[in-house]
């Protein structure tokens, strides 16, 4: 199972961090051991003075493929759910500086919380999907999935060229603005629409 993420996706995180907006989906991977289930707690690593959170929308494939159109993309999965890439910023920015990859600052232990997932079904367009992070109460990240770059089928017609996609893999589409650090004892809980998927503590 790969957890394959998009970074700058939306506008106005590329805008926030500094960055020139993509002109093709920017790729990287998570291994297994950074998905966090369940509710379960995140520990703040040791390793990092700067976690912060990213708010998702995550895709679950659910057939194998390879080369995908993009007008059959949809096709390619039937669940989805809200989740975070957890990232060390500082960790991030220096290998961005040194033009090392990102894979210690997005990669590690626990590093990928996950939701509870729901059918695509449910929703009348996956392009027009309401998501929200909240912590301890208050909103820090709103958008839509209309204000993606790169919307879903495309990017996994993309991802498709360079990698086969297969049952249970899982693509996180990029975080929108508001991205802040994470301190011991916050609650984070996330929405799609107005279902609260995933709620866990930080520890």
């Amino acid at each position: 199972m790969k957890i394959i993420c998009i970074g700058l996706n939306y506008k106005k995180h590329a805008m926030e961090m500094g960055m020139t907006l993509p002109t093709e989906p920017i790729v990287f991977l998570k291994p297994d051991s950074s998905i966090l289930k369940n509710n379960k707690p995140f520990f703040l690593p040791g390793f990092s003075s700067m976690i912060q959170y990213e708010a998702e929308i995550i895709i679950k494939i659910s057939k194998l493929g390879k080369g995908i159109p993009v007008k059959y993309a949809h096709r390619y999965y039937d669940e989805l759910t809200v989740g975070i890439d957890i990232t060390a910023r500082d960790i991030q920015s220096r290998n961005i500086t040194a033009g090392l990859p990102w894979e210690l600052s997005k990669g590690f232990d626990g590093a990928a919380p996950l939701g509870r997932f729901i059918p695509v079904s449910s929703f009348t367009d996956i392009n027009n999907i309401n998501f929200r992070l909240e912590i301890n109460g208050n909103v820090v990240q709103m958008a839509n999935t209309s204000d993606m770059i790169f919307n879903v089928d495309e990017i996994i017609a993309y991802l498709s060229e360079f990698f086969t996609l297969k049952t249970g893999d899982l693509i996180f589409t990029g975080t929108p603005s508001g991205v802040g650090t994470l301190k011991k004892k916050d609650n984070l809980v996330a929405f799609i629409e107005d279902d609260p998927l995933l709620d866990f503590m930080i520890r």
